[in-house]
């Protein structure tokens, strides 16, 4: 059963230059200003794990991943697809 399609549940989206991010609603066609800065949040997908915002580095790959298009999901966006898989430990 696929529980994305079920519910409306709240995307990531990440301001890198503030290195925040928020969980919000998907807002169509309008843009989600960033509340410290006024920029316009990135989405990050529904799978976004932020990174702790003195980690410069993990910022950096976090812009460069966004930068180039591509967003947090799991196998598929809607999560029907998800299998338990090998996941790295953290330090």
């Amino acid at each position: 059963m696929c529980y994305y399609a079920m519910t409306h549940y709240k995307l990531h989206y990440a301001c890198v230059p503030c290195r925040v991010s928020f969980k919000r609603h998907p807002a169509g066609d309008r843009e989600q200003p960033c509340p410290n800065c006024g920029r316009e949040l990135v989405c990050a997908g529904h799978d976004f794990a932020p990174p702790p915002r003195r980690d410069t580095a993990a910022w950096s790959a976090v812009s460069a991943v966004l930068a180039a298009g591509l967003r947090y999901e799991g196998l598929e966006p809607c999560g029907c697809g998800k299998r338990p898989r090998f996941r790295p430990r953290r330090r």
